[in-house]
């Protein structure tokens, strides 16, 4: 297991459910009881700081010449009086992020608008907790600023709080994600923790004294008291780069521990990484990482049942009626950009060009594709269905077929058509390369939860809950308003073989729906693009990403 599993094991959301816990147990005690004083601002949230616990204990692992601390140290924001919403949001990649503030009184709703470049990206908000950790003697030996996910692992802190939370659970981190909606129940709490994956702390075993505070920017922002949690630390030794333990965090974390689900190496591998995750592969290893996918590969982030197909093939002629709402189906420009080798078993001296791409959903309405197997065939065939604004399914087409795809890290049923890949050349006028690959679909990424009908929680995020199994007799995929599927391209006949492609400028070129197959509101937004310029010589191949207008993520 290499150090990046462990990395992307410590984003397990069972740990983040511990930690929701914990702020239930720390803080229910000493809540206020049901009903609490209104605020002075009708809709403004009263928020502050808290530590669920006096004390943590944490581990320090060493593991593959690495060792360190993940800091999370329990604290979190309470919400009262009103919940605490964001809409985060861009026009186009050329355009800076704008974040808003929603304020809901009753039936009134207004908007906020957060200062211009506090909010660079949809992590969350930058430089809000801001932490100090000394040793025994007093002496500082650390100092961190974290982003604070209002969508964090979270829990009530008052017995009339929301049963439930509606907002997502989890901010994105797909650089091409549009907008996002940031969330905290009133009557709630949110981890304000942040772990740093890449940078865990460098701290010995000892005990240590943490002193956490929000920013000054926020504070005036947002009228937080000044309140500083002092926690007790406990750092104890933890593994000796010999065993089976990794650098990994065993007490509850948050961050983005709860992200939607990973992007998919013919989907997902063992301990595969999120979308956010995988560049460190590419950083550790300077090529795509090998992932694979199949059952119990997943993140494991929200795994939830399967929306159940219909159990026979639909009766009756096919129809499509022109004023039901239909999906509309967008590419992101590619990402996750590497030269790789290939997968193992593969012949030697090859060069191929690997990335990260997603199809994403606009709406109004999902895309819902069931398919229907006879027995002993193997191919299912696969229908597209339609619904009503009340949800009443009103139509369907046939939409081809769904394949069983028998390959180890795979394993599953395949929907065909759904998208295509193809290297360009530099005037975009010849085909170099092309990719084509049956897909299960999966809501893998938050593209944009602004959209008209957005599902904040999306069923099948991961693809243990749509893709089903050999002896399936039929399965559903979905792709959810709001939502994309990242697969990435990472092994051949996926990835482009570039060994005899010459060096210069080209262009990755992502196709949904290429045969038009699936019926959408439109189609002429199926296309986006991203440059790559390959140099390097046989067997050490580079590629350069230049940005693509303020996105700079290759």
């Amino acid at each position: 297991m290499t150090s990046q599993q462990h990395r992307t094991r410590v984003k397990r959301s069972a740990l983040a459910v511990s930690a929701a816990l914990a702020v239930v147990a720390g803080v229910a005690a000493t809540a206020p009881g049901a009903g609490a004083a209104p605020s002075s601002t009708p809709g403004k949230p009263k928020l502050k700081l808290i530590a669920a616990s006096n004390a943590v204990t944490l581990d320090r692992w060493e593991w593959e010449g690495e060792s360190g601390v993940y800091l999370d140290l329990g604290t979190y924001v309470t919400v009262d009086d009103a919940p605490l919403e964001f809409r985060v949001k861009r026009k186009s990649y050329k355009d800076p992020v704008v974040a808003q503030q929603i304020l809901r009184d009753g039936t009134k709703t207004t908007t906020k608008t957060l200062p211009a470049g506090l909010v660079k990206d949809f992590s969350g908000l930058p430089g809000f907790l801001e932490v100090s950790v000394k040793d025994a003697a007093g002496q500082e030996v650390a100092k961190t600023k974290g982003t604070f996910c209002p969508n964090n692992a979270s829990g009530r802190i008052r017995p009339d709080g929301a049963a439930t939370s509606h907002y997502p659970e989890s901010c994105p981190y797909n650089p091409f994600t549009l907008g996002s909606v940031w969330g905290v129940e009133k009557g709630w709490a949110s981890n304000s923790s942040t772990v740093d994956y890449d940078k865990p702390l460098d701290l010995p075993a000892g005990e240590y004294t943490a002193k956490v505070r929000v920013a000054k920017k926020y504070r005036d922002l947002f009228g937080i008291p000044d309140s500083r949690p002092t926690i007790k630390v406990t750092v104890r030794q933890r593994g000796n780069g010999g065993g089976g333990a990794g650098l990994t965090a065993h007490s509850g974390h948050s961050g983005h521990s709860a992200h939607q689900a990973a992007g998919h190496a013919g989907h997902h591998g063992p301990d595969a990484p999120t979308p956010g995750a995988l560049s460190h592969a590419l950083e550790d290893r300077g090529l795509a990482h090998h992932l694979g996918d199949g059952r119990g590969h997943t993140d494991g982030s929200r795994i939830a049942p399967a929306l159940k197909p219909a159990i026979k093939r639909p009766t009756g002629r096919a129809g499509v009626p022109a004023d039901v709402p239909k999906p509309d189906l967008r590419s992101l420009p590619a990402f996750n950009i590497a030269i790789s080798d290939g997968e193992d078993g593969d012949a030697p001296g090859k060069d191929y060009l690997a990335f990260s791409a997603n199809v994403w959903n606009a709406g109004p309405a999902p895309l819902v594709v069931d398919g229907f197997r006879s027995p002993g065939k193997d191919l299912m065939d696969a229908y597209q269905y339609f619904y009503d604004a009340a949800g009443k399914q009103v139509g369907y087409t046939p939409t081809g077929t769904m394949e069983w795809d028998p390959r180890v890290g795979h394993e599953h049923w395949h929907f065909t058509d759904f998208a295509s890949y193809r290297l360009l050349s530099a005037d975009q006028t010849k085909e170099v390369r092309s990719g084509k690959e049956a897909f299960c679909l999966a809501n893998t990424d938050a593209v944009d939860y602004t959209v008209k009908n957005a599902n904040w929680k999306p069923y099948n995020t991961d693809l243990s809950t749509a893709c089903g199994q050999e002896n399936s007799i039929s399965v559903r995929e979905v792709l959810d308003v709001g939502s994309g599927d990242t697969y990435t391209q990472n092994i051949p006949g996926q990835s482009f073989d570039i060994t005899d492609v010459p060096n210069g400028t080209y262009y990755i070129q992502v196709i949904a729906n290429p045969e038009k197959r699936l019926k959408e509101t439109k189609t002429t937004n199926n296309v986006a693009l991203r440059k790559v310029v390959l140099g390097g010589a046989p067997g050490a191949r580079t590629v350069s990403v230049p940005p693509h207008h303020l996105i700079n993520a290759g």
